[in-house]
């Protein structure tokens, strides 16, 4: 779209271009000085095509150089076209042509975001225009429709300015509701899952309890804690879970060892391959704890992600109880 109304734009400025150099060529009264007059139509026609087509890497504003010679030449063609004919001959319509032609420079400058300079072009033109003509003759022989042209060129390119904000805006909001969506979508399928996992962990049991009137077996008690146990692990931590991680602390409580896990946002942040990584040095931390109690937390840390601690009997509150400390740290070494 954008190269598209530039397109545009580049040939509407070229074709006024030619015909303000061709209006200027069909004079109908020799002029005194006639190159000056060519000199100052082919400057004007430099000029035009410099503003018009030189560009910048990646951007609509016009380089530095395009502009300093689009405002010398703003100065010089009004210079050349007026003293290259008589006083009386001034007024002549073909005589004004450098009035909508530097009109139409001003305009390129500001369609190219240089505003300041088309504005002190158009300056220039007022000045050169009532120097030579005369004010009042100046505003009658078309300086007024320069001047029009410069101030709607400059409401449209501000209010395309903001249209193409806002368009970015409503953009940066549009992939945010669809990031949002998605997010939902797999905290959705997460919470699915964990559903059918509790079902597929607790279902057994709970068949069993029911089929026993609540008369277990001490097995059958045994598994009944581990199916709470497992429950409350997938709800408190199932980020820090993989089949591993899952029958390495399943084993540890059938030898009698307490674990709880507790996820606090440790592996935020931290890619899919590091996560499988931390699981899997877990699974072998977990695989060969003797402790009676073990602690498994991921925290929100800039350095570590999980931490295990297990504390031997009787040693709650006794620092020295504590007999198993890894760290598992958010990058690899």
């Amino acid at each position: 779209m954008r190269r598209t109304v530039r397109s545009m734009t580049t040939a509407l400025a070229l074709g006024f271009a030619l015909y303000f150099a061709a209006r200027a060529i069909w004079w109908i009264e020799q002029p005194t000085a006639p190159l000056l007059m060519v000199a100052a139509i082919g400057l004007y026609l430099a000029a035009v095509l410099t503003a018009v087509l030189t560009s910048s890497a990646g951007s609509v504003r016009m380089p530095v150089g395009a502009a300093v010679f689009t405002l010398v030449a703003s100065a010089v063609v009004p210079a050349f076209a007026s003293i290259a004919l008589e006083r009386e001959m001034r007024s002549a319509p073909f005589a004004t042509w450098y009035i909508g032609a530097i009109g139409l420079l001003a305009v390129v400058c500001v369609v190219r975001r240089n505003p300041i300079v088309g504005w002190v072009s158009l300056g220039i033109l007022i000045t050169a225009a009532s120097a030579y003509l005369g004010i009042g003759n100046a505003f009658e022989l078309g300086l007024v429709g320069s001047i029009t042209w410069v101030v709607v060129a400059q409401l449209l390119v501000l209010f395309w300015d903001r249209a193409v904000r806002d368009t970015e805006r409503l953009a940066d909001v549009q992939r945010a509701v669809s990031a949002w969506h998605a997010t939902q979508l797999v905290r959705q399928r997460e919470r699915r899952v964990r559903a059918q996992r509790a079902l597929a962990i607790a279902g057994p049991v709970l068949s069993r309890t029911v089929a026993a009137h609540g008369e277990l077996t001490p097995e059958e008690k045994l598994e009944a804690r581990l199916a709470e146990g497992t429950m409350r692990d997938e709800l408190r931590g199932a980020v820090l879970l993989n089949d591993a991680v899952r029958q390495a602390i399943s084993d540890a409580r059938r030898n009698g060892t307490v674990v709880t896990v507790f996820d606090e946002g440790g592996l935020d942040g931290v890619d899919e391959d590091r996560r499988s990584e931390i699981r899997d040095e877990l699974a072998t931390v977990l695989a060969s704890v003797h402790s009676n109690r073990v602690i498994i937390r991921a925290g929100r840390d800039d350095e570590i992600a999980v931490t295990v601690v297990g504390r031997a009997a009787g040693g709650a509150h006794d620092d020295d109880a504590v007999d198993l400390w890894h760290e598992i740290r958010r990058t690899a070494d």
